[in-house]
């Protein structure tokens, strides 16, 4: 860092007209430039000092060891089986090996530890990325960072854990990327919809949150949602509440419109029935009264029945509108300036319920630098996404190509053996009539 830090500053100034270096009289460049050196290598330092990744997992050589499968489900038959690979499509056949599930109907559950931090007064970034290589339709993938305390041998869904991050799909219903916070031992779930993605490629998901309590989402490196823990979360208690002490007042009239005193019923209205004797029905000439009974002429609706009369409404005189309960201050009510921090994250899980197993994790890093989690989407999810893409359109492709030549193909055998029966149904009918005639 320091070779480049001053080499960096011999060129800026050289450029700037400072080309006096090597010369004895003019040693105060020289100590300028030795300066300005010294400054940029310590600003560097300093960033990438500070600039923390505490995880990061490709699913290389080795991983078995970083990750422990949980015994939950086990007992029962119920645990799906995990298995490192890039699946069927991919960019990069080593580079795209991921996590991935393999049996449907299944309950997943893996952890990996890493040294416990905070992310007290810095960025917290988490990252993965899914790929669904099968037809998903109603599974989890999403992501746990949780607490070094936890029990990895036993991890499952009541486990504890900070954070809740990833796609979530059942059916036409559920299909949403969650972020869960947990705070104080509950876990509150997003209140803005974040969607996500459903298709079989490789999505990227990124989760940030700020020291400043706003966060943002970000899938395939765009940004989907942002905004405030504090607003977007039912963590704090609401700031106003109802004036317990309030009520509506007895004589409070909040009906908009009352009956026309005015307006009187007709006299007659009800005279007029609702149905009426069909006058061109008449008794069918077959009708014995003496088997069928006395014939009754049928009822039909009555075209001069108004209905039942109701008043005209006009505008209520004595309306005062609707009645607002006054809020009052919520003495429960208490900032949390640091509501974005966790003071123990040790390691990541992925604890599942998919009904159709093939979905593949890949690429997790949780950092405190959004440059960094950048650069590795940048050298994986960025650089292989398109040779990804065209490697299953292809495949996608000659599927079709293949299934409709089949289906031509059944077509016309189908078509043959129609008219194969129907020329042997004319022989057995010209042999029929050969036997006729003789």
């Amino acid at each position: 860092v320091l070779v480049l830090a001053f080499s960096f500053a011999l060129l800026h100034c050289h450029s700037t007209g400072f080309v006096y270096l090597f010369f004895p009289n003019r040693l105060f460049v020289t100590m300028k430039v030795i300066t300005f050196a010294a400054f940029v290598a310590l600003v560097l330092f300093a960033a990438s000092a500070a600039a923390k990744t505490y995880f990061e997992e490709g699913f290389g050589k080795g991983w078995e060891d970083r990750w422990v499968v949980s015994n939950w489900k086990k007992s029962d038959g119920q645990a799906g089986e995990w298995k490192v690979t890039a699946g069927d499509y991919y960019g990069d056949k080593d580079a795209d090996k991921g996590l991935k599930t393999t049996q449907d109907a299944r309950f997943y559950a893996i952890s990996a530890k890493f040294p416990k931090f905070s992310n007290r007064d810095k960025d917290l970034v988490l990252q993965y990325s899914v790929k669904h290589t099968q037809k998903i339709g109603c599974g989890g993938a999403y992501i746990k960072l949780v607490p070094s305390t936890v029990d990895q041998e036993n991890f499952n869904g009541e486990a504890p854990y900070a954070i809740m991050f990833g796609p979530d799909v059942c059916g036409y219903s559920t299909k949403k990327t969650h972020v869960i916070l947990s705070h104080n031992g509950h876990n509150h779930l997003v209140k803005k919809e974040v969607k996500c993605e459903t298709d079989k490629y490789t999505h990227l998901y990124t989760l940030i949150i700020h020291p400043d309590n706003t966060y943002e989402v970000q899938i395939d490196q765009k940004e989907v949602q942002k905004g405030s823990l504090t607003e977007d979360w039912d963590i704090l208690e609401p700031k106003e509440i109802k004036d317990p002490k309030a009520s509506k007042p007895s004589d409070w009239v909040d009906e908009k419109e009352i009956n026309d005193p005015a307006d009187v019923k007709p006299a007659g209205y009800d005279d007029t029935p609702k149905n009426i004797v069909d006058p061109e029905a008449s008794k069918p000439d077959d009708w014995d009264d003496e088997l069928d009974g006395e014939w009754e002429a049928p009822l039909i609706d009555n075209p001069e029945f108004k209905g039942e009369w109701r008043a005209k409404r006009i505008p209520n005189p004595e309306y005062k509108g609707e009645w607002v309960h006054p809020m009052v201050p919520n003495p429960d009510y208490k900032e949390i300036p640091d509501l974005y921090a966790y003071d123990d994250i040790g390691a990541v899980g992925f604890e599942l319920w998919q009904v159709e197993a093939g979905t593949i994790f890949d690429n997790i890093i949780v950092t405190d630098s959004i440059e960094e989690a950048k650069a590795l989407a940048d050298k994986t999810y960025a650089a292989n996404k398109d040779a990804e893409k065209k490697m299953l359109d292809d495949q996608e492709a000659e599927k079709a190509k293949k299934e409709e030549e089949e289906r031509k193909k059944a077509e016309e055998e189908r078509k043959k053996a129609e008219a194969e029966k129907e020329a042997d149904d004319e022989d057995d009918e010209d042999e029929d009539d050969e036997k006729d005639e003789l």
